[in-house]
């Protein structure tokens, strides 16, 4: 397999350049100019270590003890140890997908050139990334402040030949994983420990996994709510323009542009006093609650992808000024906030799909045989599929507690404030799971509703139930569901969903 080649400089990576290389697609090479950049302030590392001027993290202790003065000659040992001792996460380990946006990330940011690493050092971890070598990284231990410590540390400890890994699908000791490999261990130099470790990359490397699945978990969103419309012959007067131009807000108006191109020459929908005069909360107010979920998506999207070009270490080194600054960029705030806003945002999509659901299988509510079954009493149908949605929405509520608003001491009080985003971003990936899967609920009850109607559906809600179809046949007794859930949550979140749908509207949706 030919893979291209993705250089990076730490100032164009893009979402999609990420994706790309945590798929595996590309391989990660360092920019001519990242390594002009990156010698430059590597060149000012040396100047410090030789005047023997007193630099946190280059001649000093860290942390609390900053104010402890180190050797020269100890340098190397202080890297290693830094390495070593920090190594202490705990919990499960991430998945490879993380793992390798974390690798991608750490090595971007380090090639702006304000890190003092040598380019040799980033070029070993892009070596273990491009030949498939993962470290193996417990989950938890991070407060999101002075970075993403342990995770990184474990990160980095392979290449020192420390450690585990995982390659070709096996866990093994890095040592054995480098030398059949044959790439050397590194021997760390004066900054380099520090500058390795101290960076927002884990939480960094979750929070974008969870915006390229939460564009999908909104394109389902939408196109599942309009095979419920259908179900339950809705009335698509709720979505004419002028009502969401009259207020004004973006996400909703693009809400309601995507929900009439999905009902495009639907024949199911009904005129208001059809059925009904209007239609409740969970089908008329689609766009208002979609649309405030969609702006909450672009703005962690523009917070994550800055920080996938922030240097996030300290100190800096500004080569071209001969200036060493000691601040706050590694402090995860901004992620931290991003992380939990957008867990709510994704959180709301589940909660309005679960009432959506309620209304399939209630047949007070929906005019619909009781639980979608024809024969009621000796088969349960999709009863017991609302609990489950139920479930999945009650648990994303104790879920969407901020983080961020926790604040822990640490290093003697040093650290006196952190942002614990690194949690923000691990439950975060909690919540687009159950979310997936409670808009997978709403998938197979629609699909199933309009097994009970006739009449030409939506160009994009057709292919919607066409695609579900294609694996999950329509309920004609009673069977164990729990296949089809999954299934009908890998099309939501691998995007097959949204692809489909999004092709059979001839890219009319932006």
């Amino acid at each position: 397999m030919t893979h291209s080649v993705l250089l990076i400089d730490g100032e164009k990576l893009t979402l999609h350049d990420f994706e790309r290389v945590i798929r595996g697609e590309v391989k990660v090479r360092l920019a001519s100019e990242a390594l002009e950049k990156m010698d430059h302030s590597r060149e000012l590392v040396d100047q410090l270590v030789r005047e023997g001027r007193t630099v946190y993290g280059v001649t000093t202790g860290f942390g609390k003890f900053s104010d402890t003065v180190i050797d020269r000659s100890q340098s190397a040992e202080l890297q290693k140890n830094l390495i070593r001792s920090h190594a202490c996460g705990v919990g499960e380990f991430l998945d490879e997908e993380t793992v390798r946006g974390m690798m991608l990330l750490r090595a971007n940011a380090l090639a702006k050139g304000y890190s003092g690493v040598r380019t040799s050092t980033v070029e070993t971890l892009l070596h273990l990334l491009n030949r498939g070598i993962h470290p193996v990284i417990p989950a938890q231990g991070s407060l999101g402040a002075s970075g993403d410590l342990a995770p990184l540390a474990h990160m980095i400890l392979p290449l020192l030949g420390e450690g585990e890994v995982t390659w070709k699908g096996v866990r093994m000791a890095a040592s054995d994983a480098l030398r059949q490999a044959e790439i050397p261990r590194l021997s760390l130099e004066a900054k380099e420990g520090l500058a390795l470790i101290n960076g927002t990359q884990m939480m960094a490397s979750l929070t974008a996994l969870s915006l390229l699945e939460a564009e999908h978990l909104l394109w389902a969103a939408d196109t599942v709510a309009g095979m419920t419309l259908e179900s339950l012959g809705g009335i698509p007067n709720a979505f004419d323009p002028l009502l969401h131009e009259a207020r004004g807000q973006t996400g909703q108006i693009a809400a309601a542009s995507r929900i009439r191109k999905l009902l495009s020459g639907s024949g199911r929908v009904t005129r208001p006093g059809e059925r009904r005069v209007q239609d409740a909360y969970s089908l008329r107010c689609i766009p208002q609650v979609h649309g405030a979920s969609l702006d909450a998506y672009e703005f962690v999207r523009g917070v994550v992808e800055r920080e996938l070009n922030a240097a996030t270490d300290n100190p800096l080194l500004f080569a071209k000024e001969e200036k060493v600054i000691s601040g706050g960029n590694f402090h995860g705030q901004p992620l931290a906030l991003a992380a939990d806003f957008l867990t709510i945002a994704v959180a709301e999509l589940g909660s309005i799909s679960e009432r959506r659901t309620e209304r399939l299988v209630n047949p007070q509510l929906s005019g619909l045989p009781p639980f979608l079954t024809q024969n009621g009493g000796l088969h349960s149908g999709y009863m017991i599929l609302q609990y489950v949605a139920a479930s999945l929405v009650s648990e994303n509520k104790t879920l969407c507690h901020p983080a961020s608003v926790d604040s822990i001491p640490s290093s003697a009080n040093q650290e006196d404030h952190v942002s614990m985003g690194s949690i923000a971003a691990r439950k975060l990936r909690t919540v687009i799971t159950n979310t997936a899967r409670t808009l997978a609920v709403e998938y197979l009850c629609a699909a199933q509703a309009l097994e009970f109607s006739e009449g030409k559906m939506g160009a994009g809600t057709e292919t919607a139930h066409r695609l579900l179809r294609q694996s999950v046949p329509p309920l004609t007794g009673d069977r164990e569901s729990r296949s089809d859930v999954e299934t009908a949550a890998r099309l939501i979140l691998s995007g097959r969903l949204t692809f489909e749908v999004r092709k059979s509207l001839d890219g009319e949706i932006d």
